[in-house]
């Protein structure tokens, strides 16, 4: 899930703006017009070179969906929809996996992952914030063996302490070692500000993180909405290079993405809407789960689903 981000504004700003026929738009920018609309892409491919180029695809075993994307369908207190009837939707739309968030909406673990396992969805990630003590890490920890995940997440942490920063940094390192012990890769999600922050003599927080986590321990889930966003805010000449290099100079290993697209005016955007050339990101670093991810969805939750399914699928890089 994403903080920090004005979710109805940024909902109206993109219905006026886009209407409601995403699916046209989409299919639009996957032509070979697109490369031209996005930030760090290049000219169009000439026809000649489609035959040729070894081109590759987004494995359908890799792409998931982090639920806080479609919050408004789970039911009360996000909204008036059901839990079991959007999982299921879910399920129907090809999604392999999803990443957990925001509860178990009234199940146990162990209730949740029989339901997952009957309508044929994984969840192989959550977000969970850092514990405050070792018997909630224990129990956060058998929770996530119990569904059957992979990864666990740290969504997000803001302070303009230095001290913070490094005191999350070695919890982290802490709940990794025992996450490991469950066979549970550990990892953190970045938003922007961690690259923008200073905590002093131009210090900021993802320098903290990058230099202090455990590379052995714990790895980066790279949100590449925020780190295009990063660069943006930084200045960078090119800002899909930026979230390239971010993540190729980072010690730990860069295991998941979260697949979100952005509009020029810094709007969150449906898959293949936007600016961003992920065919350039994909190109320069591959990964275990693609998980797509809108915080604004621009018609409906499940659309968005649908449309990010459908993109990660159809693109080639």
């Amino acid at each position: 899930m994403c903080y920090g981000f004005d979710g109805d504004q940024a909902m109206q700003a993109s219905l006026a703006q886009r209407g409601i026929s995403r699916r046209g738009v989409l299919m639009g920018l996957l032509g070979a017009s697109a490369a031209a609309l996005t930030l760090g892409g290049g000219a169009a491919p000439a026809l000649a070179d489609v035959s040729t180029k070894p081109w590759k695809r987004v494995p359908p075993g890799k792409i998931s969906l982090q639920l806080w994307t479609v919050r408004a369908g789970l039911g009360a207190p996000w909204g008036p929809g059901d839990y079991d009837t959007t999982l299921r939707a879910i399920a129907d739309l090809g999604y392999p996996k999803v990443e957990q968030a925001l509860g178990y909406f009234g199940r146990s673990a162990a209730e949740l992952r029989a339901f997952y396992d009957s309508i044929g969805i994984r969840a192989t990630s959550s977000h969970d914030g850092v514990s405050a003590d070792d018997a909630a890490l224990a129990i956060k920890l058998e929770n996530a063996a119990t569904l059957g995940q992979k990864y666990l997440n740290v969504p997000y942490f803001a302070s303009n302490s230095l001290s913070d920063w490094q005191a999350l940094a070695d919890r982290m390192n802490v709940e990794a070692q025992a996450a490991s012990s469950y066979g549970i890769a550990y990892g953190y999600h970045n938003h922007a500000h961690e690259f923008t922050t200073d905590l002093g003599g131009g210090r900021t927080p993802w320098q903290v993180l990058t230099e202090r986590l455990d590379p052995a321990l714990v790895h980066l889930e790279i949100d590449l909405y925020w780190a295009v966003t990063g660069g943006v805010n930084t200045g960078a000449a090119d800002p899909v290079q930026f979230a390239i290099d971010t993540i190729h100079e980072a010690p730990q290993r860069v295991r998941q993405f979260h697949v979100k697209d952005r509009h020029l005016d810094g709007d969150m955007a449906d898959l293949g809407t936007g600016t961003i050339a992920f065919d350039r990101i994909f190109r320069a670093h591959a990964v275990e789960e693609y998980i797509v991810e809108n915080d604004t969805p621009d018609v409906t939750p499940l659309q968005t689903a649908e449309v990010g399914y459908d993109y990660l699928r159809s693109l080639r890089f």
